[in-house]
């Protein structure tokens, strides 16, 4: 009983986060929409001088500068997508820690599709972050699974 109780806890931490992290997208989805490119290139260069300064080939810091030349159209993509992707990642959360039964196979559906395509990312370029992620998701749709059918069953 302890350990289904704590496995409970467990999965619900992990929703919190990701409702956490889909807030952050949409965070950045709007600040995207409604800066211009040259307040994003002053704020990526405010955020990443130190980083740079200790090490000039940090490459999230190097990846990041290059977001202040976005064009126009992909600096609209990426606040759409932000925004769309934070929403939709929320709307499941709340639906899952809520016990709807049907957000269960909705999120264990995105994080599939997560997963694919983080190992795909890694595929390419091992990345320590990503599969930290990557294992994070994995271990998420577990619980994910068990908390679907507990929920079936009547049982928590």
């Amino acid at each position: 009983m302890r350990a289904r109780l704590n496995l409970h806890r467990l999965f619900a931490a992990g929703m919190w986060i990701k409702a956490l992290d889909g807030a952050l997208e949409m965070i950045g989805g709007l600040l995207l929409l409604v800066l211009s490119p040259a307040a994003i290139g002053r704020l990526v260069m405010a955020l990443t001088q130190h980083e740079l300064v200790e090490d000039p080939h940090d490459r999230v810091a190097t990846a990041l500068r290059s977001a202040g030349h976005l064009s126009a159209s992909a600096q609209l993509f990426g606040s759409i997508y932000l925004i769309a992707h934070g929403l939709i990642k929320i709307g499941v959360v709340a639906g899952v820690l809520r016990g709807y039964r049907w957000a269960y196979p909705i999120a264990i559906g995105f994080l599939g599709l997560f997963i694919a395509y983080q190992v795909y990312r890694l595929s390419y370029a091992f990345n320590a972050g990503l599969l930290a992620l990557t294992l994070f998701d994995v271990g998420m749709v577990g619980l994910a699974w068990r908390e679907y059918r507990a929920v079936g069953t009547g049982a928590g």
